[in-house]
């Protein structure tokens, strides 16, 4: 007698319960066989999606540290991940600082949009914005509701922003003219040497900005890449540092050609106010002979500003002020900034915020590595100005022994 089951012949002498009982059996072999044939798949399928995951995050882990060893333990002037604790009412006695015009506002907005989103909405320093003319309506109300900040808008005084009357003007007109002619970015431009001396003189005694001691210079129409999650002010506090940035680059030869020479004069006359420790190999190949013209790009700055208002730093300015050399050719505050930090400080006080990121026009400098990730960053890495042709940031690593140590 055949069962229901093909190719499977049941003995006649068999007993119903017999055959039940081999019924039953089959029945539970096959199931046996059926999942036995796909479970190895399954299992497979399983195991390979976790491997392809766990090869993936390995994969990851390796391409984002390929960042120099030394950034798993932070040096004195490299690494400061700090993570920020709420719980901590501690703050910098610090302000967020923008010069800018009414025209710049869209600009202005994305810049504070940025900022907000990625640090200040954590710590809630104040804005300061300071204009040559006063703020409009339109442009007060459109950033005002972009942060739970104190905001305030102040007037540069004219007589900080102008140039002054001693200039002589024939001359200050040549050597636009000449600026000109060799296509120099602003080589022609009066308002941009006024913004260039009053940021180098002038901007850290306006009465908004007296009460607060460090500032963080943000520009409009600028990129900020990744969460910032400790506070960099008390960072710069509490590791004694003056002068933080991200971009280094060389100075335009022909706008500042005879800087170096007015500063060797100065600090000839005033040796005392040279730090014994400083970073005169950022800004010199020759030990001071000449000027190789890295600084630090000032666009972006962390600072204390009681450094600007230090006795040092106040004789420096009056004495290249006293030149007109900000107006008889086109001296910028960055070299200005950047030589007094490297000559009048130590050279561990000046800082190099490698997780900040940054962009200013076509030049970016993007965090790497595990600074990367951990900052979500949005940023390509591949995108980064630190190490390209002209870059000064090899001038400022050479500084640090312990990267040759």
């Amino acid at each position: 007698m055949q069962t229901l089951f093909r190719n499977t012949i049941v003995h006649p002498l068999l007993t119903t319960a017999h055959r039940r009982s081999i019924i039953i059996a089959l029945i539970t072999v096959l199931c046996v066989c059926y999942f036995v044939a796909i479970s190895p798949e399954d299992s497979y399928l399983s195991s390979k999606v976790l491997s392809t995951e766990q090869s993936v995050y390995k994969v990851d882990e390796t391409l984002l540290n390929l960042a120099s060893p030394a950034e798993s333990e932070p040096s004195h002037s490299f690494g400061n991940i700090i993570p920020h604790d709420p719980s901590n009412p501690r703050r910098a006695n610090a302000t967020l600082v923008m010069l800018a015009r009414n025209s710049d506002l869209d600009g202005v907005i994305s810049s504070v949009e940025q900022l907000e989103s990625k640090f200040n909405h954590k710590f809630n320093y104040p804005w300061v914005f300071l204009n040559d003319e006063p703020f409009s309506f339109e442009f007060k109300r459109r950033v005002k509701v972009l942060t739970d900040a104190d905001v305030s808008f102040g007037l540069i005084p004219r007589e900080t922003w102008v140039q002054p009357p001693w200039i002589d003007e024939e001359r200050a007109r040549k050597g636009r003219d000449i600026l000109i002619k060799e296509g120099v970015i602003y080589g022609g431009s009066v308002s941009y040497r006024n913004m260039c001396r009053y940021n180098s003189g002038f901007f850290f005694h306006h009465e908004l900005l007296t009460p607060y001691k460090w500032y963080w210079r943000v520009e409009p129409d600028v990129r900020f890449y990744c969460d910032l999650e400790y506070d960099p002010f008390l960072f710069m506090e509490d590791h004694d540092k003056i002068y933080g940035f991200t971009i280094s680059m060389p100075e335009w030869e022909p706008t500042i050609t005879s800087l170096w020479s007015v500063v060797k004069e100065f600090i000839s006359d005033h040796p005392e106010y040279v730090s014994p420790n400083n970073s005169m190999d950022f800004i010199s190949d020759d030990a001071g002979d000449t000027y190789n013209m890295c600084h630090f790009w000032s666009n972006f700055e962390i600072a204390d500003m009681d450094f600007w208002r230090g006795e040092a730093y106040t004789k420096f300015f009056n004495y290249l002020e006293n030149t007109g050399g900000f107006y008889y050719e086109r001296w910028g505050d960055a070299p200005i900034h950047s030589i007094a930090a490297a000559l009048f400080t130590r050279k561990d006080q000046i800082h190099f915020f490698k997780d900040i990121g940054y962009k200013h026009a076509e030049f970016a400098h993007c965090p790497q590595g595990r600074q990367w990730r951990e900052g979500h960053c949005s940023c390509n890495p591949n995108d980064n100005f630190d190490f390209a042709q002209n870059s000064c940031l090899r001038h400022f690593m050479r500084l640090d022994d312990w990267m040759f140590g």
